[in-house]
């Protein structure tokens, strides 16, 4: 039986709870980004210089987790907590997902890297196999934290008002948005970016991982995995130019699953399921029963 989380279950974060999460992820990133604006030389003193491989940096970046960690734990406890945990091996979807994360992504940027100029005029980033393990391995831990609290918690709490078009488009303003403070200091990758292109490319991209989040279940792996793709460092600088691309990507995706896009019946809504609900989202109830016991067998999406 699938339920609506939203219908009364005191295990469950309730919508309101998206205020006090915005609240703790603001508030911790751009409290400490504020200090090194307002305050730089009393900051760099303490602190030595913000760079994007600073704790302090990692900190920031940490809010979203932090704020959804404590959003979660204080309505579901520990055993709630794990249920929450658990969507992390959520991992089946479309094998047209896989191939966009693995394939899709790197072509937008090579692109955008093509439309700029600089595909081939800029040699390889790193000198060794050991500096290129670093990198990565230093954004593994870094950008894909950030989802345990935008899909985690933010999109399914969305996903009970809105539509997963209409959510996507808030949680993807409301991200680029709290971004913003890191394009103000010198010595953060933003720094050198331009803030409306990223602003756009935040909602197009949130739009994308939006349906990949509702195609998987509720998996909070592949939005991670997909955040990872987007800041990998193997990948050309195509800034500004690779935002046209996600918004041409995301325009596809919406056109190609506007029935579940425009529909709430489809989107996930629990943040900590139940584990008869863990292998269908909400949306499934409008599918044919037939059609549900292949797709909890398989575990493929019936939607790209």
């Amino acid at each position: 039986m699938i339920t609506d989380s939203s219908s009364g279950d005191s295990a469950q974060a309730p919508f309101n709870s998206l205020g006090p999460f915005l609240l703790i992820a603001f508030g911790l990133a751009w409290g400490i980004l504020a200090l090194f604006i307002f305050l730089p030389d009393r900051m760099t003193s303490l602190f030595g210089e913000l760079t994007g491989q600073h704790p302090l940096f990692f900190l920031a970046v940490y809010a979203p987790a932090i704020a959804a960690f404590i959003v979660v734990i204080h309505y579901g406890g520990a055993g709630g907590f794990r249920r929450y945990l658990a969507r992390l091996l959520l991992w089946r979807c479309s094998p047209a997902w896989y191939a966009f994360l693995i394939l899709g992504i790197p072509l937008l940027f090579f692109g955008g890297s093509a439309l700029k100029g600089n595909l081939f005029a800029e040699p390889f980033p790193f000198s060794s196999f050991q500096t290129l393990v670093v990198a990565l391995l230093f954004m593994a831990i870094k950008g894909p934290i950030e989802e345990f609290g935008w899909r985690g918690l933010a999109l399914p709490l969305l996903q009970r008002k809105f539509t997963p078009f209409w959510a996507g488009l808030i949680l993807g303003g409301i991200w680029g948005l709290w971004h913003f403070p890191a394009f103000l200091l010198s010595g953060t990758p933003q720094s050198a970016w331009s803030f409306t292109p990223f602003f756009v490319g935040s909602v197009a991209v949130s739009v994308i991982v939006t349906q990949l989040f509702n195609a998987s279940r509720g998996s909070i792996l592949l939005p991670a995995l997909l955040h990872f793709q987007l800041i990998n460092p193997i990948w050309p600088d195509a800034q500004p130019y690779d935002t046209l691309f996600f918004v041409a990507a995301a325009v596809l995706v919406v056109w190609f699953n506007r029935k579940a896009m425009f529909s709430r019946e489809w989107g996930v809504t629990e943040v900590m399921p139940h584990a008869e609900n863990r292998v269908m989202p909400e949306g499934a109830k409008a599918t044919p029963e037939k059609e549900l016991k292949r797709s909890n067998k398989e575990g493929d999406s019936l939607r790209v």
